[in-house]
């Protein structure tokens, strides 16, 4: 099983999805910037260099963030998290990796991409027999433009807009644009987070099942791209691919947003084991 894990890792980190492919093309074909379609003809470039030689699409591989559903009844519920930071460590020196674990207190980088709490493994039991893992490496760039705001639940949908869009005003081309923003709306500070950063598994142009919370998401995109902060910052129409919203029910005093931002490089990969041991890994 450790070996299918460094092939999900091998597939996130050097192919890009159909789905973001297809909407860098289109941001490109859409755009009359003359240095906005440079910037993304370089990037379309690297995304073939990166598919066709089999290496790192980008020089930040990122932290490695797993999200396992494991099924309650699945033999290897024990195994499953041995396997993949075996399978990091693997990956770390076969693809290559660039190691991005550093100790807090002493600055020293494992050289594996372990460590404490590394990789970030999100854990949600289900029913059934067998596991299913969603990969989402993410990179320090970006990571560094996400933030939370504990809102006052009377600043509502005006509210939420204009933190996403000070944000995203602030970070300009830190993020290495065009962004895929995935937000969480609701639960608690660390719930609407972790909700954010699981919407960006979604493929990019799927809305939400909600309308009104898709109704959100096109909002959010329109209001982004109206910045005109453009491909890695240099100004354009596209700053944004998409955007991801997930809720949760809140407390009746609170309304959080977390924000998690998504450079370009929106690498995601997925893994399925059954009870047999048979695998299915997929983008």
């Amino acid at each position: 099983m450790v070996n299918a894990i460094v092939e999900t890792i091998r597939l996130a980190v050097t192919e890009l999805p159909e789905d973001v492919v297809e909407a860098l093309k289109r941001a490109y074909s859409e755009e009359s910037d003359r240095i906005a379609r440079f910037n993304l003809r370089n990037i379309l470039k690297t995304v073939e260099i990166g598919r066709k030689d089999g290496i790192p699409i980008c020089q930040d591989t990122g932290t490695l963030t797993f999200f396992v559903e494991v099924g309650v009844e699945s033999p290897f519920l024990g195994e499953v998290e041995g396997w993949i930071v075996e399978a990091v460590r693997r990956a770390t020196m076969e693809i290559p990796l660039r190691p991005n674990a550093v100790d807090l207190l002493t600055n020293r980088n494992s050289g594996d991409n372990t460590g404490r709490f590394v990789p970030v493994i999100h854990w949600e039991p289900v029913e059934g027999d067998s596991l299913r893992i969603a990969l989402l490496p993410k990179g320090g760039g970006s990571e560094n433009c996400s933030a939370l705001a504990m809102l006052s639940p009377g600043e509502g949908r005006d509210g939420i807009k204009r933190f996403v869009m000070e944000r995203i005003r602030e970070c300009g081309g830190k993020p290495c644009p065009p962004v895929i923003l995935g937000i969480g709306i609701g639960g608690s500070a660390d719930m609407a987070l972790l909700l954010a950063k699981k919407a960006l598994l979604r493929p990019l142009g799927v809305r939400h099942e909600n309308g009104e919370i898709a109704r959100l998401e096109e909002e959010l995109l329109e209001s982004v791209n109206s910045l005109g902060i453009g491909p890695m910052g240099m100004g354009g129409k596209t700053t944004a691919l998409d955007v991801k919203v997930e809720y949760a029910h809140r407390h009746p005093a609170s309304l959080p947003v977390g924000l998690i931002v998504q450079c370009w490089a929106h690498r995601r990969a997925f893994l399925e084991i059954e009870s047999d041991g048979s695998t299915r890994i997929w983008q």
